[in-house]
C-alpha cells in the first residue's frame, strides 16, 4: 500500500491478520505508536533514556527473524528484502 506524505509516496507495512481495529487492517506504524504510548504511560514519572537504542533492540531481532522465516533462511534474499544487499 502506498500513501502520500509531504508530497512523497511511502510504503506502509500492513500487519495481518490479527492486527485489526473495527475490521480494518492497521499499518505497522500504528502498532509502533501504540506501543510507544503505552511505554511512556508505564514510566510512572520516570524519564526514558536511550529510547532509540531500546526501540532498535526490540524491533531488529523480530524483523530479521520474520524476514529469514519468509525467505526460508536465504540470507541473500533476506538482505534484498531488507534493502541491505550490496
Amino acid at each position: 500500500m502506498t500513501a502520500k506524505r509531504n508530497g512523497r509516496a511511502r510504503r506502509e507495512l500492513i500487519v495481518r491478520p490479527a492486527a485489526r481495529s473495527n475490521g480494518k487492517e492497521l499499518p505497522l506504524r500504528t502498532h509502533a505508536e501504540r506501543a510507544l504510548s503505552e511505554y511512556f504511560a508505564s514510566l510512572n514519572g520516570h524519564r526514558p533514556a536511550h529510547l532509540y537504542d531500546l526501540v532498535l533492540r526490540e524491533v531488529e531481532e523480530p524483523l530479521l527473524k520474520a524476514v529469514l522465516d519468509y525467505t526460508e533462511g536465504n540470507q541473500v534474499r533476506a538482505a534484498g528484502i531488507l534493502g541491505i544487499a550490496s
